[in-house]
């Protein structure tokens, strides 16, 4: 099996505009991949309406990446890819993300967000419900007497994933409609850690994010994959980015381990909480200084906004 480690760091200023940030994790061969990476970012553009200020720019994203998503599935319809697709922009951060790749934000705070969904049918019952709504099927591997192993499936094709770009060999239950999700950071900053789904399946989310503590942002990147890699093996794509949002005046966020304040953290993951990653990834906790601009996750969403 190919292994391909992107081991990538980087510190962003905040007012300042900057180039995506993306996982692309491809299946079936890298073409997917390649196709992906060359024109995704195009698609993006050419998506946004001209003439824009700054903040009408930025509130215009959410659809953009809907549409360049399915446009980049409808240019390129064999192979297959999960992306995870990041753009910052001042303090505020866009992700739209098809398949198992994952961008969590840690807060200077240190409150945890998750910015991205999971399209495993092993991890998504609503994609699992929406697959055997459209008339897919839904299981795993048969063996002898019936028993079924590995993951669950959606058949025909048998791809663990309910979304992604390209696939349509394996049939219209895959689609390409991201999850997006926008949020606005303090001016306080905090730190990004985008990874593939083999740090993932190595690492609890907690643990990732321990190993990037005290670290500045390439040398963390580097520790979460050899991390991964040390506990699961080369046995799948290890890609890890991480990205600091800092205020000019600092260096390195101030990524605390324990949070103060009153009510407020009552409703933030601390470290020390006893919540499992299931609770979290359900919204076990409000915002605090992590302001939420927009989160869609409907597979119907590009039909919504006149995409299709």
């Amino acid at each position: 099996m190919g292994v391909h480690v992107w081991l990538g760091g980087k510190r962003i200023r905040p007012h300042l505009r900057v180039d995506p940030l993306e996982i692309v994790d491809g299946h079936n061969g890298p073409a997917a991949a390649v196709y992906t990476r060359e024109n995704l970012p195009n698609n993006v553009l050419a998506a946004i309406p001209p003439n824009l200020t700054s903040e009408e720019c930025t509130a215009a994203l959410p659809r953009a990446l809907v549409a360049s998503f399915v446009k980049t599935d409808k240019d390129f319809q064999t192979k297959g890819i999960t992306v995870t697709y990041v753009i910052i922009d001042g303090w505020v951060v866009t992700v739209a993300s098809v398949g198992d790749s994952r961008c969590i934000l840690e807060s200077a705070e240190g409150s945890v967000y998750f910015l991205s969904a999971d399209h495993r049918l092993d991890a998504n019952e609503e994609e699992v419900e929406r697959v055997t709504a459209s008339g897919g099927e839904v299981g795993r591997i048969n063996v002898a007497r019936g028993a079924g192993i590995g993951p669950l499936r959606c058949w025909p094709g048998g791809l663990c994933l309910s979304r992604s770009i390209g696939d349509t060999d394996v049939g219209e239950y895959i689609v390409s409609v991201p999850h997006v999700k926008q949020v606005q950071l303090s001016n306080a900053g905090g730190r990004l850690v985008i990874a593939s789904d083999g740090v993932w399946d190595a690492l609890r989310f907690q643990e990732a994010l321990n190993y990037t503590r005290g670290l500045p942002a390439e040398a963390a990147a580097n520790r979460v994959v050899k991390e991964a890699v040390s506990s699961k093996g080369l046995r799948d794509d290890t890609t890890c980015i991480v990205v600091d949002i800092l205020p000019p005046e600092k260096l390195s966020p101030p990524l605390k381990r324990h949070v103060k304040g009153g009510i407020k953290a009552l409703f933030r993951w601390r470290p020390s909480d006893e919540l499992s990653e299931e609770q979290t990834d359900n919204g076990c906790f409000e915002p605090d200084v992590v302001e939420e601009l927009y989160e869609e996750g409907s597979a119907m969403l590009a039909q919504r906004l006149a995409l299709l």
